[in-house]
């Protein structure tokens, strides 16, 4: 049996709600209970998510009958990594890595160097990661239909 890295369900379903967030239009207030049917995550795992998220500054709270959540500023400007260590704190592939936990063997250590050079490639991956550009791929790709525009539209358009 694969033995593989996981990411915890605290943090994926904290990136699930902030996907739901940024697809929504700015300054709309979703309430939690609507974030947790589109997002297929657990009403009372997320509530204790968001105020996670909320006490970590990359999510607004909003009470009373209209109240909800939504992000605390733009998209553009919240990194998955952000988002990851909001959710779960400082991330380390190994606990030697941990600066709280480092191995007493890391400076005759042969993996140490493997173990850092891996972690930064995957945290320089969750950092150049915006939130707004994975809010804006399509959930479905394959479902998706072409769009035929007619002729003059098509024209118009500026070329990618």
């Amino acid at each position: 049996m694969q033995h593989v890295l996981r990411i915890s369900r605290k943090i994926d379903y904290a990136i699930r709600a902030m996907i739901h967030l940024a697809s929504i239009t700015d300054g709309t207030v979703v309430p939690f209970r609507e974030i947790g049917r589109q997002m297929g995550v657990p009403e009372d795992f997320l509530a204790k998510i968001l105020k996670t998220l909320v006490d970590q500054g990359i999510v607004r709270s909003t009470r009373g009958p209209h109240g909800g959540y939504k992000l605390a500023r733009s998209a553009d400007f919240i990194n998955v990594l952000e988002i990851i260590e909001a959710a779960e704190g400082p991330v380390a592939v190994n606990v030697c890595l941990d600066e709280d936990d480092a191995c007493s063997r890391q400076p005759v250590c042969a993996m140490s160097d493997v173990w850092r050079e891996g972690q930064e490639r995957m945290l320089d991956v969750f950092r150049r990661t915006t939130l707004a550009s994975i809010a804006d791929r399509p959930r479905h790709p394959v479902e998706a239909a072409p769009v035929n525009l007619p002729s003059s539209t098509a024209s118009a358009s500026p070329s990618p």
